[in-house]
């Protein structure tokens, strides 16, 4: 039985705690802040609730491996999932709508079919069956295994398999999903629909990789899902399944550095100088916090990946509502830009802020989370840069303007509103700038691939998502189950099989 150290109670580092304590380890948790989850919180105010973090469940199938390998009782019996459909509606720049069916590929066709016109469907669904070849190629090796020694095959080769495009006199592929949307989608819609994925985790369509396309896969493929009560709930379940594993808490514990002896990671040092002996110590955290941690740096060097992008954040507007949620009303509106260019030119440029930018606007039908039927609790969320502090009242207000297209009477029923800003976001997961990992890709020579799970110090793992295989709540689980891996079977470990 080896002793554990794991720095973080985010989704990752509770992930890797359960599946390390039932393998007979001995497990502590050392978080700085007063409780679990990282990102997956709460905000509770006059009988309103509302998850501050991620609203939806992609690919829940990793928390339900999750909870198979630690204990006896499944995912569905320890938080209430439901599928959401529609999987979500789009109200576009033009004014037209479209409800997506969920992981219903004939549904959806036949939706784009109706809403944009005779062939949209058609160019949607052959994108689909590109994308999936996409996935079939990089599923393995970008999320079910450790990160190759010689990832830049994952670098140098796109897995996007891009329609040939003639123009000026030669033919050419798609490398970015900027491309992608304009030579095979041909559609401003249904370009903002594929770009929408890109955005939604705060990367740029101009400059991401076609590969890419393996996020709006992943949510046709294996449907979208919410936790009733909030995603909070699963954090919870998570952290009951780690504490009836036997795996101890230090909530409050603040960790500053990771001492070494005999050349390997030998436990964790708190603020009060207190050192806790560990044999090895899975680290959590943002990569800053990581390289400060450590006497060394210890994720990159050569050979490693290069280092990532800037990553974007969000701001999160909380909406408490007089009168009750409309029977019907979808689950999930993206209200997108009236200004793409403009919108991604505020983002990842140095425009001015973007007065009308991509909202989603959440509406769970969820009695929980409202005081009561003549009540409704919705949240709006948008992509920001990863800069605290920068003042968020416009942006607020130009937010609920623009969800007043898919929520006309928003303003008439708005009791009070609250606002999460990339500081909140900081204080919550450490991350500079409140900064939300992305998922890793292939492609565009690495550049947003994640540091291997394995360190340049032995003992000593990263999980979550600064780590492979990058962000997102099935990312953070798969990381978990890598390092567990890594851990209980040695550097021999290639994943589940």
């Amino acid at each position: 039985m080896a002793r554990i150290a794991v720095i973080g109670a985010g989704m990752g580092a509770l992930a890797a705690a359960a599946r390390l304590a039932v393998a007979g380890h001995r497990v502590v948790v050392y978080e700085r802040t007063d409780t679990y989850g990282g990102a997956l919180r709460r905000f509770e105010r006059d009988g309103f609730s509302f998850d501050t973090g991620p609203g939806l469940l992609p690919l829940p199938a990793v928390y339900r491996d999750l909870f198979v390998k630690t204990g006896k009782e499944p995912l569905e019996r320890c938080v209430d999932l439901v599928q959401v459909d529609p999987s979500s509606r789009h109200v576009f720049a033009d004014g037209t709508g479209v409800s997506l069916p969920n992981a219903s590929r004939a549904g959806v066709v036949a939706a784009l079919d109706e809403a944009l016109g005779s062939g949209a469907g058609k160019r949607w669904g052959d994108f689909l069956v590109r994308a999936r070849e996409a996935w079939d190629r990089t599923r393995r090796p970008l999320l079910e295994e450790p990160l190759w020694p010689n990832w830049q095959v994952l670098a140098e080769r796109e897995p996007y398999p891009a329609v040939p495009h003639k123009r000026l006199l030669r033919t050419r592929r798609a490398g970015t999903l900027a491309e992608v949307g304009a030579w095979e989608l041909r559609d401003a819609r249904l370009t903002a629909l594929l770009e929408s994925h890109a955005l939604a985790h705060g990367l740029d369509p101009r400059t991401t990789p076609a590969s890419a396309a393996v996020l709006p896969y992943m949510e046709h493929a294996f449907g979208t899902w919410y936790v009733r009560g909030g995603l909070r709930e699963l954090a919870r379940a998570v952290y009951e399944r780690c504490v009836a594993r036997k795996v101890e808490f230090r909530f409050g514990a603040d960790v500053t550095g990771v001492p070494e002896k005999d050349g390997r990671a030998s436990g964790v040092e708190l603020a009060d100088g207190t050192v806790a002996e560990a044999d090895f110590v899975v680290a959590g955290v943002a990569p800053g916090t990581l390289d400060r941690l450590s006497a060394q740096v210890v994720v990159r060097g050569d050979g490693d990946v290069p280092p990532q992008p800037a990553a974007a954040s969000r701001v999160t507007v909380l909406l408490a509502l007089r009168g009750g949620r409309p029977e019907g009303t979808p689950h999930r509106t993206v209200v997108h830009a009236a200004d793409r260019e403009a919108e991604l030119d505020a983002l990842f440029g140095t425009a001015a802020h973007n007065p009308r930018p991509t909202v989603t606007v959440l509406r769970p039908d969820d009695p929980g989370l409202a005081p009561d039927p003549d009540h409704e609790a919705v949240t709006l969320t948008t992509v920001v840069p990863a800069r605290p502090g920068e003042p968020c009242d416009a942006l607020t207000e130009n937010m609920i303007t623009v969800a007043e297209r898919a929520l006309p009477d928003l303003r008439d029923r708005l009791l009070w509103h609250e606002v999460r800003t990339p500081a909140d976001i900081a204080e919550a997961t450490g991350a500079e700038g409140g900064a939300v990992p992305v998922p890793a890709l292939a492609a565009d020579g690495g550049r947003l691939l994640h540091p291997s799970n394995s360190t340049r110090v032995p003992g000593l793992f990263t999980v979550g998502g600064w780590a492979h295989p990058g962000g997102g709540l099935p990312h953070a689980g798969m990381s978990g189950a890598l390092v567990a891996g890594l851990i209980v079977e040695g550097p021999e470990f290639r994943g589940s099989q």
